[in-house]
């Protein structure tokens, strides 16, 4: 005759019904949990991750990411988009020289195609498709382009990233809640709000000192550059006792935190904000202001 199960503490039971009884580890965690409870909150989640980082259970990158997740969840389009005044665009009935200039001067990869009005999108060019039409100047640019993605102001970053990754678009255009052309997102701009700024290869030029001349002549520089080296590269002479960067000096000057599109005219220069991140200046378009011509003739005594 079989014995029956040992019913004592600590004894294994084959009967499915029996509860499992905790280890030592489950009760360990129960005791942690018990004198630390998780955040209840993202405020407290994100004091959480700097804790972590602090005690050096995470590395500060993975702090900066998951940060950037967490952020990314309450962000829509609207809020990373670039506005559609500062959209790079081709008109699909812009000469092929034209175009290409276009092309090489902004050097983006994919561009928006109007047809009329700028608030006229017909669809996306690749610039690698561009150059079929030099072997095969017959080729119509219709022929060329590709449907175009629209989403609203308010689609949220997260559920914009799953979209991206599913329909293998880089590039979508947003819209206001009156179907006008708001600007337009890339997947870069998304994962730029999780990872930081994505450097491409035309950032290699930069690193050295921030500045880099574009081909319109005017120059791209960054935020954090030192004033010292913008009145160097310029010949300038702005101040630098009481800021360091030339982001921080503008942002005085403006009186409040720089907003991209902005511009403002310091030193014989003109900044223009091209790109913010974390309510700092990432990037500047500067151009000479040009000088006021002598008028024609003069006064006769």
């Amino acid at each position: 005759m079989s014995e029956p199960p040992s019913t004592r503490p600590g004894a294994l039971s084959n009967d499915p019904r029996a509860e499992p009884r905790p280890g030592k580890r489950g009760f360990f965690e129960r005791l942690v949990e018990f004198v630390s409870p998780g955040p209840d909150s993202k405020a407290e989640l994100l004091e959480t991750l700097a804790d972590a980082e602090h005690r050096e259970l995470i590395e500060p990158e993975s702090r900066v990411m998951l940060e950037g997740v967490l952020r990314m969840a309450d962000m829509t389009a609207g809020d990373v988009m670039v506005a559609a005044p500062r959209m790079d665009l081709l008109d699909i009935d812009a000469p092929y020289d034209e175009l290409l200039g276009v092309v090489i001067d902004t050097a983006h990869s994919r561009f928006p195609v109007f047809e009329g009005g700028r608030d006229n999108i017909v669809g996306i060019l690749m610039a690698k498709d561009l150059l079929k039409r030099q072997r095969s100047p017959e080729l119509s640019l219709r022929t060329l382009i590709r449907p175009a993605v629209f989403v609203p102001e308010s689609k949220r970053l997260n559920e914009l990233l799953r979209d991206f990754r599913s329909n293998r678009n880089h590039l979508a255009i947003v819209i206001d809640e009156f179907g006008n052309t708001a600007g337009l997102i890339t997947i870069e701009d998304v994962l730029e709000e999780i990872v930081g700024e994505i450097e491409d290869e035309f950032d290699e030029q930069e690193r050295e000192n921030g500045i880099y001349t574009l081909a319109d002549g005017t120059h791209r520089v960054a935020g954090d550059v030192a004033i010292a080296a913008v009145n160097e590269a310029f010949t300038t002479r702005l101040p630098d006792e009481e800021f360091d960067t030339i982001g921080g000096l503008v942002a005085h000057e403006l009186g409040q935190v720089p907003r991209r599109g902005e511009a403002l005219e310091l030193g014989g220069l003109r900044f223009t904000v091209m790109l913010t991140r974390g309510g700092a200046v990432r990037w500047f378009r500067v151009a000479r202001v040009p000088k006021p011509e002598p008028a024609e003739g003069g006064d006769v005594d």
